[in-house]
């Protein structure tokens, strides 16, 4: 953590937590009370994501290793605006998405471009003087909102061939 102009608290990161859940259910075949079966596997995972928010340097007064870490956070951010647009942007279906620009796109491959359902919750600021940033993060968070996945239960193919 570490202080700037507009946060006295910051944590000048960002945080993905993952959460994996499997839940097996037997599968009996020949009816009530039938001996064995087979397991049917679905699996699930969830990316929870706090995103370090993207700070001018002016209005952050950043110097020195504080600089460096709000260049880092905006390129990640960056990166992951690209992979957003790319993914969200009807003209640009079928072309190539950045996944490999940074470390946070790759982490989030799969729930951005992949089998699932994306939830952003963006958080914005009343203050006048937080306009600026307000409104780009409407923008960011829109453009997320424009990516369309089909996503389908996911089942351990093992079960599925055995069937």
């Amino acid at each position: 953590t570490g202080a700037t102009l507009m946060n006295e608290m910051s944590s000048r990161s960002h945080s993905i937590f993952t959460i994996i859940l499997e839940q097996r259910r037997r599968i009996v075949v020949g009816g009530e009370g039938a001996e064995g079966g087979e397991d049917d596997y679905v699996t699930a995972k969830f990316h929870l994501v706090d995103l370090a928010g993207s700070e001018r340097a002016k209005r952050t007064g950043a110097a020195g290793n504080r600089f460096k870490e709000s260049v880092s956070i905006n390129s990640g951010l960056l990166a992951l605006g690209n992979v957003i647009s790319a993914l969200g942007d009807p003209a640009k279906r079928g072309s190539h998405v950045p996944y490999r620009e940074s470390k946070l796109t790759r982490l989030l491959q799969d729930s951005l471009g992949g089998n699932s359902r994306t939830v952003m919750v963006a958080c914005v600021s009343c203050a006048d003087g937080d306009f600026e940033e307000t409104l780009n993060t409407l923008k960011y968070a829109h453009r997320a909102r424009n990516i369309k996945n089909k996503p389908v239960v996911n089942h351990d193919p093992r079960t599925a061939q055995l069937a």
